[in-house]
């Protein structure tokens, strides 16, 4: 990774760990996953805290009450084995149905209720949710307000993520950020694009720092975080008080442990091992098919296999082999074999090539 001299030099600058707070729950540092469509589910989410995040969202959920006992919705709103606190995002367009979705999710275990206007996905700004709602700010704050009164009798909070506006001449996420805060929302988190952007261009770290001095609650910051020098960039740059790592965790949960290594001693952690990623691997598969069942997660496991494998040696062939497998024991021993194979080569995984991925932040 290539940094400017400026940011080769804000790199000296102290930036370390701290706890932080969200409501009532202090959490033991600043490094989160960010929730992700088709991706931080209750394995995948239970992974990331294991290996260092200390905090994770579920993948948005609909506020739609004909769709809350779905298969797709339960599943989504699975948090068994989960470590506290249990934060749900969800999304919607009308006030009352986002609050009595957030006493939903609320009296099922959800501990912090998370706002969704940050998701760029046409299915979901065509709707008017998501992003979509950083056009109609007058809307968007009916629909903060009636959550956080919602989620007040029970005194869970409410935190919110946005974008920073709808396109570039329409950069509004300092005004709502104030207005959120002022409505009593008590964490914002940023990802550093336009919903115009996608995923494209480069995430706007001086718009976050701007969100930041404006607000005296935390102010999260999100997008293109890739590795832990680019986190603690992140942190020195904005000012915020934590960073949530999203698409550079897919294939690579143990990210969170060598950024918070790397802000506590300044070093680098080695690559893990090939015999601990083969276990966690493992390990994930099998919770990945208790959640979705033997059926739909043999085939749903294969783009995680795939991002955990990305850039490796003969990870093109065994991908192509991977796709072909339509039962849960054969896949777990070909992925068993494979990183057999692996070790055979080198101790330690090597590192990852810079791939583009297949699934998106919310």
């Amino acid at each position: 990774m290539r940094f400017t001299p400026l940011e080769s030099c804000l790199l000296f600058k102290h930036t370390s760990l701290f706890n932080m707070r969200i409501g009532s729950f202090e959490l033991a540092h600043n490094v989160f996953v960010a929730p992700m469509a088709g991706v931080t589910d209750r394995p995948f989410r239970m992974l990331c805290k294991q290996l260092g995040a200390s905090y994770a969202v579920s993948e948005m959920v609909t506020s739609r009450k004909d769709l809350w006992d779905s298969l797709k919705t339960s599943r989504r709103a699975n948090h068994d084995g989960e470590s506290g606190p249990i934060a749900v995002q969800i999304a919607g367009t009308d006030a009352d149905m986002m609050a009595q979705a957030a006493v939903h999710n609320i009296e099922r275990g959800a501990q912090i209720i998370d706002i969704n206007m940050g998701c760029p996905a046409k299915k979901v700004c065509n709707k008017w949710a998501g992003s979509a709602l950083m056009q109609d700010e007058s809307l968007a704050m009916q629909i903060v307000q009636a959550v956080v009164d919602a989620a007040m009798p029970y005194e869970v909070p409410v935190t919110l993520k946005m974008r920073t506006g709808w396109r570039a001449d329409q950069r509004n996420v300092v005004s709502l950020a104030k207005q959120a805060e002022s409505a009593g929302v008590q964490m914002v988190t940023v990802h550093g694009r336009t919903r115009e952007q996608g995923y494209s261009g480069f995430a706007e770290y001086d718009t976050i720092a701007q969100v930041k001095a404006a607000l005296t609650i935390p102010v999260v910051a999100n997008g293109d975080i890739d590795s832990p020098q680019k986190a603690k960039l992140v942190l020195t740059l904005t000012g915020a008080d934590a960073v949530m790592i999203g698409r550079a965790a897919q294939g690579r949960p143990w990210i969170f442990r060598e950024i918070t290594h790397y802000l506590n001693h300044g070093s680098s952690l080695a690559p893990p091992l090939v015999a601990e990623v083969k276990r966690l691997l493992l390990q994930h598969l099998q919770d990945h098919y208790s959640l979705y069942g033997k059926h739909l997660g043999v085939r749903s496991a294969r783009k995680h296999i795939a991002w955990y494998t990305q850039g490796l040696p003969g990870a093109l062939a065994f991908r192509k082999t991977m796709n072909t497998i339509d039962d849960c024991d054969q896949q777990l021993r070909v992925v068993a074999h494979y990183f057999d194979g692996l070790a055979q080569l080198s101790d330690r995984l090597q590192p990852l090539e810079n791939t583009s991925v297949l699934e998106t932040s919310t």
